[in-house]
């Protein structure tokens, strides 16, 4: 596994750059497993592949601050992201791991790792909901996967120091909530950690251990997915 350690300019580029790393995964075989680390620079609205966004969010509010409305590969509900908001995302071979075939494998694989990774500084987080990962009860990690044929696309969030009121600011309530939410708003159900940046990078490489740190990444495919899906109107508001 190498680490990527790349965030673009462009808040839509960034999620082509993940679908385009699991492309590549797919040419190269099993040996392609990357962890990459990213934050996005501005406050963003993120749907689930499958979201309907009149649904999930505020969309009076997002135009009105201009706040961009995007769509990702991978399921979920919608999010909102931005600076304090460290973002993750693992490409990971089936054929080494065979498991992770099994979504919810993939889930107690991947979030089992980050979450012994947080033990050694003294912060016990638990795996809740379906994709979740919380402290003392609030969610403060949330998942998605996008699976292909021999690889799939683990991404998720970690908050850290994210203003919290944007997001019931930005975001409906979700229409499907976990069991342990028991019917609370988003300022009372989500928290940030109390850890740096620096930290949390930190344990997320002690977790998965690249070997190597990658410079190079797909310009050109991250481009056209770019230009032809995740700029598009017909991709984002297709629901």
């Amino acid at each position: 596994m190498q680490l990527l350690d790349r965030t673009l300019e462009n808040p839509a580029a960034n999620l082509a750059l993940d679908e385009a790393l699991l492309e590549e995964a797919e040419q190269q075989g099993p040996h392609g497993e990357l962890l990459r680390l990213w934050e996005f620079q501005q406050p963003v609205v993120v749907l689930g592949r499958s979201s309907r966004l009149a649904d999930e969010t505020h969309s009076v509010a997002c135009q009105r601050d201009q706040v961009p409305v995007l769509r990702r590969c991978s399921g979920g509900a919608a999010i909102v992201a931005g600076p304090g908001c460290l973002m993750y995302s693992l490409v990971l071979s089936c054929e080494l791991r065979p498991q992770l075939r099994m979504i919810d494998q993939a889930h107690q694989f991947v979030l089992g790792l980050v979450a012994q990774s947080l033990q050694s500084l003294d912060i016990e987080l638990k795996l809740a909901g379906i994709s979740d990962l919380a402290w003392k009860t609030k969610k403060c990690s949330g998942n998605s996967i996008r699976c292909k044929r021999t690889h799939l696309l683990y991404h998720g969030t970690l908050l850290y120091n994210f203003p919290l009121p944007l997001i019931s600011h930005y975001l409906a309530s979700p229409p499907r909530q976990p069991d342990y939410r028991e019917g609370r708003d988003h300022d009372g159900f989500l928290t940030n950690l109390p850890l740096s940046k620096e930290l949390l990078q930190a344990a997320l490489c002690e977790a998965w251990k690249p070997i190597g740190r990658r410079e190079s990444w797909p310009q050109e495919q991250t481009e056209k997915l770019l230009q032809t899906k995740y700029s598009q109107d017909a991709w984002t508001h297709r629901f």
